[in-house]
């Protein structure tokens, strides 16, 4: 394997999808309960975002269709959790 700008970036973006793991994981711990933070649907979109272009210049069809839907995915969760937010402040 040659490891060039590409590869590094390509394990950059590895990083930042991972780092929401771990994100959720601390809350979680220090929540004593199971939560989603937002900055875990945020990393995702920058992971995947990061991901999607590394799959395109590898032209890696796997990846790309992968990435690409799991974006969707991730925009309806924090667009469902602002609207919760929302309802939850206009009913107090």
């Amino acid at each position: 394997m040659k490891l060039d700008a590409w590869v590094v970036f390509g394990f950059l973006a590895q990083g930042v999808f991972f780092l929401r793991f771990v994100v959720q994981w601390i809350v979680s711990e220090k929540e004593k309960k199971s939560i989603v933070p937002m900055s875990f649907w945020y990393l995702s979109i920058v992971g995947s975002v990061m991901i999607l272009i590394y799959a395109l210049e590898r032209r890696d069809p796997v990846f790309i269709s992968g990435q690409f839907l799991a974006l969707f995915i991730y925009l309806r969760n924090i667009m469902l959790r602002k609207k919760e937010r929302k309802n939850a402040m206009a009913a107090s």
